[in-house]
């Protein structure tokens, strides 16, 4: 009876898309192999799931997708699981007295689900008010796309965001907003192919309402050139 309340719990948390931490859960041990040997293992388990679905390997079109998915994982997908590839924040000092908020818009956000292994795809809107220093702007679009590749819920990503901000400017005042399609809400389940997930995370200063409408208001703003 334990067992299947455990089962239970756990495909109500999948099936509802509940975080259960700020943090990504990794094991201790995670990093104690290499890439190599990290593509070499998943490259089998691929295998083996390919064979057991009755697809033939030996066809040219398949015998290297197990490869192909096992580099697709570390390499890319899941590669910001791996620290040595956090990109490197750093600041700057804020010599033109630039003291409103900066706001990057609109960064392109590509995801996987963490309870199903499907894509979350969507854009960011990231905002923070200088305490003295700031940040390239660049390096904002690299901190979404690190905390994005790996298996995510859209409430942790929001949040990792928004304090490894924190972190490097030295300030809580940072904001982040994601408006993403989860594909296994959109092409498995309830298949809604128009519903998306809205998530923000306010620091500091941006909890103040008329600081945040502000913000709220940049994001719609319509970008023309």
């Amino acid at each position: 009876m334990k067992d299947n309340q455990a089962s239970e719990t756990t495909d109500f948390i999948g099936d509802n898309h509940v975080s259960t931490s700020a943090k990504t859960p990794l094991r201790k041990d995670a990093f104690e192999m290499t890439d190599d040997q990290k593509i070499s293992a998943i490259k089998g388990d691929v295998a083996k799931i390919m064979e057991t679905l009755g697809l033939d390997l030996t066809d040219d079109s398949l015998k290297g997708t197990p490869n192909r998915v096992a580099k697709m994982f570390v390499k890319e997908i899941f590669g910001g699981l791996n620290p040595d590839k956090k990109p490197k924040a750093s600041t700057f000092d804020n010599n033109y007295k630039y003291g409103e908020m900066l706001v990057e818009k609109n960064i392109t956000l590509y995801s996987t689900c963490e309870h199903h292994l499907l894509p979350i795809v969507g854009r960011a809107h990231v905002a923070y008010i200088s305490n003295g220093t700031v940040v390239g702007l660049s390096k904002m679009n690299r901190i979404v796309d690190y905390y994005s590749k790996r298996p995510q819920v859209q409430e942790r990503l929001t949040m990792q965001i928004v304090q490894e901000l924190q972190n490097a400017l030295g300030t809580d005042d940072v904001a982040c907003v994601i408006d993403a399609k989860h594909l296994c809400v959109n092409s498995r389940g309830i298949r809604d192919i128009e519903s998306s997930t809205v998530t923000s995370e306010f620091g500091g200063q941006f909890k103040n309402p008329t600081i945040k409408r502000e913000f709220l208001d940049y994001i719609k703003l319509e970008t023309k050139f």
